[in-house]
C-alpha cells in the first residue's frame, strides 16, 4: 500500500515538507510506503471549465504537474495534502492544482479518488489553520474520500524553516494521523480480502436551483 503526500508549499523543503516527512516516517514504521509529491514553483493555472478532460482523458492544461499527480493517484491508496496558510486559507497554487486534479480526475473516467482515505495538514506561523483545513477537506468530502483525523486538528506551527520541529504537540498529532491512516488502510485491505466489495454507484442526478 502507498500513500501520496502532496506538498502544496512554494518552498520544496520548508515546514510543510518537514511535516509531511514526519507522517512519511511514521507510515514507514507502520509498514506503509509513501511518496512526497511537490507541486513545483511554476505557475499553476486554474480550471477553465472547458470540459476537455472528459474527451481527452486528462486536463487540457499540460504545462505543470497536475496530470502527473492524477496518474499517481490512480495507483495510490490514500492522499494527504499539506499547505501553508496564506490569508487564513490554503495557497492559491494548491487550490488551483486540486481544482483541476479532482475535476479532471473525475471527468476523465479514471476515478482516482473515490473511497481512498485522505487528510489535510495546515502549517502556519500563528492562525488560519482551521479555516484552511475546512477548505481542503471539502475536496475530499465531495469525492467520497473517508477523512482521517489525528487526536487534534492537523495543524503545526512555525515561520522559519525548521521551526515546526519545536511544535512537539503538532508533530505528535501528525504521528497519530499517520497511525490512524495506516490502521484504516489495513482494515480496508482486510475487508477486500474477505470479499467485501465497494458500494455500487448510481447514475449521478444533477439539479440546480433554477430547473429540477
Amino acid at each position: 500500500m502507498k500513500v501520496l503526500l502532496l506538498n502544496g508549499s512554494p518552498h520544496e523543503q520548508g515546514n510543510t515538507f518537514i511535516s509531511l516527512s514526519e507522517i512519511a516516517k511514521t507510515l514507514k514504521e507502520e509498514g506503509i510506503d509513501s511518496e512526497i509529491f511537490y507541486i513545483g514553483k511554476g505557475s499553476i493555472g486554474s480550471c477553465m471549465g472547458c470540459g476537455a478532460c472528459s474527451k481527452i482523458g486528462k486536463c487540457v492544461l499540460d504545462n505543470d504537474k497536475v496530470n502527473e499527480f492524477v496518474d499517481k493517484m490512480v495507483e495510490a491508496d490514500a492522499l494527504i495534502v499539506g499547505s501553508p496558510v496564506h490569508y487564513a486559507g490554503a495557497t492559491g497554487a494548491i487550490t488551483a492544482f486540486l481544482g483541476r486534479a479532482f475535476f479532471s480526475g473525475w471527468r476523465s473516467g479514471k476515478n482516482p479518488f473515490r473511497l481512498k482515505p485522505a487528510a489535510a495538514v495546515a502549517v502556519a506561523r500563528r492562525a488560519g489553520t482551521s479555516s484552511t483545513l475546512d477548505q481542503l477537506n471539502k475536496y475530499f468530502g465531495i469525492s467520497q474520500m473517508p477523512i482521517i483525523s489525528g487526536r487534534y486538528w492537523n495543524n503545526v506551527h512555525g515561520l522559519l524553516t525548521g521551526e515546526v520541529n519545536q511544535d512537539l504537540e503538532g508533530l505528535q498529532n501528525l504521528r497519530y494521523l499517520a497511525k490512524n491512516l495506516a490502521y484504516f488502510l489495513n482494515c480496508k485491505q482486510a475487508g477486500m480480502n474477505a470479499g467485501i466489495e465497494a458500494p455500487k454507484e448510481e447514475d449521478v442526478t444533477f439539479t440546480n436551483f433554477i430547473n429540477s
